[in-house]
């Protein structure tokens, strides 16, 4: 697949960040491919609804598994704003997710190379390949106007 469509996916994850950030959410979009086609697209919802596991990629997980008809959502990709959280990594492993492409690096909770590496512990039933990088700067923006408004609020 060639650079240009996984940026234009992860510009769909950024557009679902800035929803996330016109709501007051940590603005972190994710969006979920397969066979080249969207099949899940979300993002953090923790305040709206009033729950703790509301992250992007949960969300869009969940939207996957309904589009596709199954949990294992094998033959796809996971393209976030920003690198998964030891929670979300999880769920990407259980959910078998083939390749997770990520913005922005978390260097508090990443759990796709920064923090630690869930989704390449051989340990556990499945590894997504990693690809970190991808229009970081757009994605990293975003999260760093987010933090600088909250903290002017204060």
């Amino acid at each position: 697949m060639d650079t240009k469509l996984h940026e234009r996916f992860m510009q769909l994850a950024i557009q679902e960040a800035k929803k996330a950030f016109e709501e007051g959410e940590v603005p972190i979009g994710a969006v979920i491919t397969h066979n080249g086609e969207v099949v899940g697209k979300a993002h953090n919802q923790r305040e709206l609804l009033k729950d703790p596991t509301a992250h992007a990629e949960i969300l869009a997980i969940t939207q996957a598994a309904h589009a596709l008809g199954r949990w294992r959502l094998t033959g796809t990709r996971l393209y976030v704003t920003v690198e998964p959280c030891p929670m979300c990594a999880g769920a990407i492993v259980q959910a078998r997710i083939d390749e997770v492409y990520y913005g922005a690096t978390d260097e508090k909770a990443g759990a796709a190379g920064s923090l630690m590496n869930i989704l390449a512990d051989t340990r556990l039933n499945h590894c997504a390949v990693v690809r970190p990088g991808l229009l970081v700067d757009e994605c990293r923006s975003l999260m760093n106007a987010f933090f600088r408004n909250l903290r002017e609020k204060e």
